[in-house]
């Protein structure tokens, strides 16, 4: 009967300890997730904002416990969620040379973001988070990359400033870039496919798109998803660089962490087996759900004092990374238009 018991009664105190944190980031997503859908803001900038707002509980021993686990174990939940929105029929009718052409803008935009480091002295950790960012899909990449990084190459206040920065830049570029591509008098696919493979965050990507056209917002989201499916593969690679070069730290980041391997797994099982749309839309709203609870729980851990000090340097890669791949994706889009 005591063993039978030991279970629930260490549940029970899991439960006490975590609870006071865990329902202080939820109910600052649900409030952010109001204001998202009554203003149009981007939920994980207004969940970001809120939380900063309570950083004067992230020091009380009752909230950091659950505090801690929503800014770490359920942000990697989230992001291993994210796996079923990608189909792998639809990558494969991307085409080939789009294909190629997204991988290589993926691939020059981490560059970019590594010498846009070393010119604004930045660490090496802040420049491949913010370089990811940008290359893949903006915040929840951010989250990602940031997950794998060994501890000390990029603390909690560059993953927040790297989100803010990229979800900042995500909704200027929603308004700005579709007036600049149809300028250049491209048809309505270029369009389409230089705004999803140029916007960092998937719903401005969607926004913009559609904005042009039926013909463009297709191309726009299925650009997209593969830029956010490239991301298990920068984080293969990226484990890989690091145990080259004795970075990764005690086994602390496996070749493929749990949450990446839960984001190929879904990824397989519903390209194979086609799950109901009532359950795509369950698991995908989940996804961003516990993104958003993430994303609150570092606010509350990060003072606006402390994100005020990082400096211009940090502001500086993300939008020399974000010129290098717009400038990229434009002059290969015209390259390949003649």
């Amino acid at each position: 009967m005591i063993r039978s018991s030991t279970p629930l009664r260490a549940l029970r105190i899991w439960v006490v300890r975590h609870a006071p944190g865990l329902g202080l980031s939820a109910i600052i997503a649900l409030a952010a997730a109001f204001l998202g859908s009554q203003y149009g803001a981007p939920v994980l900038l207004m969940a970001l904002l809120l939380g900063m707002a309570f950083h004067f509980l992230a020091a009380d021993g009752r909230f950091a416990p659950g505090i801690e686990v929503s800014a770490r174990t359920l942000l990697r939940l989230g992001v291993g969620l994210l796996g079923l929105r990608i189909a792998l029929s639809d990558l494969a009718a991307f085409g080939g040379q789009k294909a190629a052409l997204v991988a290589g803008l993926v691939a020059l935009t981490l560059g970019a973001g590594v010498l846009a480091g070393r010119l604004c002295g930045r660490p090496w950790g802040f420049a491949v988070l913010a370089g990811g960012a940008v290359a893949i899909c903006g915040a929840s990449a951010a989250l990602a990359i940031a997950a794998v990084l060994p501890r000390g190459a990029a603390d909690e206040r560059d993953t927040l400033f790297t989100v803010l920065a990229v979800t900042t830049l995500s909704t200027l570029a929603m308004v700005l870039y579709p007036l600049l591509f149809l300028g250049l008098g491209l048809d309505e696919a270029s369009v389409g496919f230089l705004i999803g493979a140029t916007i960092h965050d998937v719903a401005q990507v969607v926004g913009a798109g559609y904005a042009v056209s039926e013909t463009a917002g297709d191309m726009a989201t299925i650009t997209k998803l593969f830029r956010v499916a490239l991301l298990p593969v920068v984080l293969v690679a990226l484990g890989l660089a690091l145990r080259l070069v004795g970075l990764a730290g005690a086994g602390r980041v496996p070749l493929l962490p749990w949450f990446m391997l839960l984001f190929l797994a879904l990824s397989v099982t519903g390209s194979l087996f086609d799950p109901p749309a009532a359950l795509r839309a369950a698991v995908d709203s989940s996804a961003r759900g516990l993104l958003v609870l993430a994303i609150a729980a570092l606010g509350i851990k990060t003072s606006l004092r402390a994100l005020a000090r990082v400096g211009g340097g940090h502001l500086g890669v993300v939008v020399l990374a974000t010129v290098a791949l717009l400038l990229a994706a434009v002059a290969l889009v015209l390259a390949t238009a003649q």
